[in-house]
């Protein structure tokens, strides 16, 4: 996870989109950042994973539709060969099942693409620290009323710390090590998280924190 990096070090990003354009005009509003290295762009799925399996990323900014793949499921395939990088979806697709299925596949977070510079940056920091990121349009999208929709459980702060341990991709056992707990103490923890947002697994544990805006910041 790249949660820390020190003041010298640049933080590499790569763009992959099918437009040109839109990879040029991402460099330049990037390019003011200083610790921003774009160090890649491409327009196809295929060149992204030909890439980071010789290449250290940081961050992968990832638009959804490409000639060929689909964004989403291009996000899980990056991120069995890279854990380490963060995906952020920048699409202009807005449809909320689309967003959830991206952060289901692995993606720290969604952003369309009329975001502004300045919450593109906030969002590239925040994903870098193991949060999932949105836009302010995406967080409207997700906030709206589904039939799906489940009542947000109350939950400890022993149980809040977890699930955002969790929702980082860490283990109980590297949990249990950072709050100083016992690997059963935080299976017991993880298995009330379940029962309390009636989910199956994991995954659908983080869905579902997610749309209830659990993991922000």
């Amino acid at each position: 996870m790249n949660s820390v990096h020190m003041v010298n070090e640049k933080i590499n990003i790569v763009i992959v989109d099918d437009h040109p354009i839109v990879i040029e005009g991402l460099k330049m509003m990037l390019k003011s950042q200083p610790f921003f290295n774009i160090s890649e762009s491409f327009t196809s799925g295929s060149e992204i994973l030909s890439f980071i399996r010789t290449h250290e990323v940081d961050i992968i900014l990832l638009d959804i539709t490409l000639p060929d793949a689909n964004g989403t499921e291009l996000c899980r395939e990056i991120k069995k060969i890279s854990p380490q990088t963060s995906v952020i979806m920048f699409s202009n697709r807005s449809e909320r099942s689309i967003i959830m299925q991206a952060i289901q596949n692995g993606a720290s977070g969604y952003l369309l693409k009329n975001t502004s510079i300045d919450e593109l940056v906030v969002c590239i920091k925040g994903a870098l620290s193991g949060n999932i990121v949105f836009c302010n349009e995406t967080k409207q999208i997700i906030s709206r009323p589904s039939q799906n929709d489940h009542p947000i459980p109350r939950l400890t702060k022993r149980e809040k710390q977890i699930l955002q341990m969790v929702a980082q991709g860490k283990t109980s056992a590297m949990i249990a090590e950072e709050l100083f707990l016992s690997p059963l103490t935080v299976d017991t923890h993880r298995k009330n998280l379940l029962q309390k947002f009636k989910a199956k697994n994991s995954t659908e544990l983080i869905n579902r924190a997610v749309q209830q805006h659990l993991l922000e910041e």
